[in-house]
């Protein structure tokens, strides 16, 4: 109590109004703040992700349904950590250059840049992508504009991570104020993201606007989760791991194996997560987010260690969790051994985008202090007063609804100038597969159900434009159903190759 009195005080004298859910448990109507601390915040959130991107990226998806172990140690301390990361490893920082993506529209179009302008700055940018964001993408660049581009029916990869690793923006230019950043998620996280997808970047950009206000990190957990519907699957994961953290306050490891249990399958759509060890859904990565978060009760080094060592998606989990504490505790409150590093690279561009974390420092920055004058607050030349929002839930949605996976079928067929037919009882499908040949190539594909109307799609071999999945319906009736697959366009020295497929059933 002592402590938490020190830091109300000290933070008085910073200019900061400060809650603390073990003063009230409510937000208040306003809060004033100067100038600085504002930055201050905006800096740490965004350097937060940095250092949490750079720690866990060497372990990312090494570890998958499984716990890092304790003596498996993941080294920090050189000075050009970060830089010579940033240099070696660009593609490692996509949760950043797709935050920084959208963060660029709004500094271009102002704060009610519209939504095809948003889909259209990352749809067409040169960088790679995967999993969510690219399927948008070849929905974008094949004619189904968002938000369709991220419905379940168009992309199996709905429920997915993206935009959960990219919402942090939409949190850190709404100080305070969770539902204008849930408002902004649904602008863009609808564009690759639906249902349990969509609510983990809901979720993170609330905890960041809470993290502006309070710096009680099992407040800021429990009162975003307000913005999402209670009966949704994403709700009840999250409340159960803050149920699971007051059962087993000092062992998270134990808490880890009970989430695990009753979530860690919990990848529905995803043709190379359903039924396998990797999880790239956001359900089980937004609980090890929170994971660190809760265990790691405001301490800088457990926070981000836990949120890692709980495995998957192991660089994006520790960054949305070190940049929501980094946003409560402010830049200047980051370890000096973790934040010198940082400092080395600070004015590097990011792969594939004009922008450094300075340049992007300073675009959120005014993003924060025009949302805070729309939204009924005041700016004046030292200090700046929110108007706070108490949590609001979004709309409920749920992709792939009654359905689950139920059998993984190899296949390991390349398509001939002969169709290929696959018979199986399901009430859905997706074959997972790919297509090579010379980049300049792209394959013409047509598809037929039990005989009815086809479809045609194209499969370009170019990497950052591919089509992840062959074929997915996710609305058949339950019963035995053939699929028919045809080559329109062989050619030599090109091969459609149809690894396996994923059965689903009705639950």
């Amino acid at each position: 109590m002592k402590l938490l009195k020190l830091q109300i005080m000290v933070a008085l004298l910073l200019g900061v109004s400060t809650l603390s859910a073990a003063e009230s448990t409510k937000i208040p109507s306003r809060v004033t703040m100067s100038r600085e601390v504002l930055m201050d915040k905006i800096k740490g959130g965004w350097a937060g992700q940095v250092l949490g991107c750079t720690y866990g990226g060497p372990t990312e998806f090494k570890w998958r349904g499984e716990m890092i172990p304790a003596e498996h140690e993941i080294p920090w301390g050189r000075l050009d950590q970060v830089s010579g990361m940033m240099k070696s490893w660009p593609t490692l920082y996509d949760d950043i250059y797709m935050d920084l993506t959208f963060v660029g529209v709004f500094d271009r179009l102002g704060l009610d840049a519209p939504q095809d302008s948003l889909a259209a700055a990352f749809a067409y940018e040169g960088y790679h992508l995967w999993h969510a964001n690219q399927a948008a993408r070849y929905n974008i660049l094949n004619g189904i504009p968002a938000p369709a581009s991220g419905h379940w029916r168009n992309n199996p990869h709905a429920d997915d991570i993206d935009y959960q690793i990219e919402a942090d923006f939409a949190g850190i230019m709404s100080p305070g104020m969770p539902n204008s950043a849930s408002e902004i998620s649904d602008r863009v996280g609808h564009i690759m993201n639906y249902g349990d997808g969509w609510y983990g970047g809901v979720y993170m950009g609330a905890m960041y606007a809470l993290a502006f206000v309070t710096d009680d990190v099992e407040f800021i957990v429990t009162e975003a989760l307000k913005t999402i519907p209670r009966r949704s699957k994403f709700y009840r994961c999250m409340a159960d791991v803050i149920d699971i953290y007051h059962t087993y306050p000092d062992d998270w490891r134990k808490g880890w194996q009970v989430c695990q249990e009753k979530w860690g399958p919990s990848d529905v759509g995803c043709s190379e997560g359903a039924l396998a060890p990797l999880n790239i859904d956001a359900v089980i990565n937004s609980a090890y987010v929170i994971f660190g978060l809760l265990y790691g009760e405001g301490d800088w080094v457990k926070t981000i260690d836990i949120s890692t060592r709980c495995g998957q998606d192991s660089d994006c989990n520790p960054a949305s969790a070190a940049g929501i504490l980094a946003t409560a505790i402010g830049y200047n409150r980051i370890p000096a051994d973790w934040l010198e590093p940082l400092k080395q690279a600070e004015d590097m561009d990011f792969a594939y985008l004009p922008y450094s974390l300075n340049d992007t420092y300073e675009m959120s920055y005014r993003h924060a202090l025009a949302m805070i004058e729309r939204e009924g607050g005041e700016v004046t030349d030292s200090d700046v007063t929110i108007k706070c929002q108490r949590p609001r839930a979004v709309q409920f949605e749920q992709s792939f609804p009654g359905l689950a996976p139920s059998v993984r079928n190899p296949i390991n067929v390349k398509l001939g100038a002969e169709e290929y037919s696959y018979t199986a009882e399901c009430a859905g499908i997706i074959f997972n597969g790919y297509v090579r040949g010379p980049k300049e190539y792209v394959a013409e594909l047509e598809v037929s159900v039990d005989g009815g109307k086809a479809e045609r799609f194209t499969m370009p071999v170019l990497y950052r434009v591919r089509r992840l999945d062959v074929y997915w319906n996710f609305e058949l009736k339950p019963g035995n159903h053939t699929v028919t697959l045809r080559w329109l366009n062989p050619t030599e020295g090109t091969s459609v190759n149809v690894v396996d497929a994923v059965l689903f059933e009705r639950k």
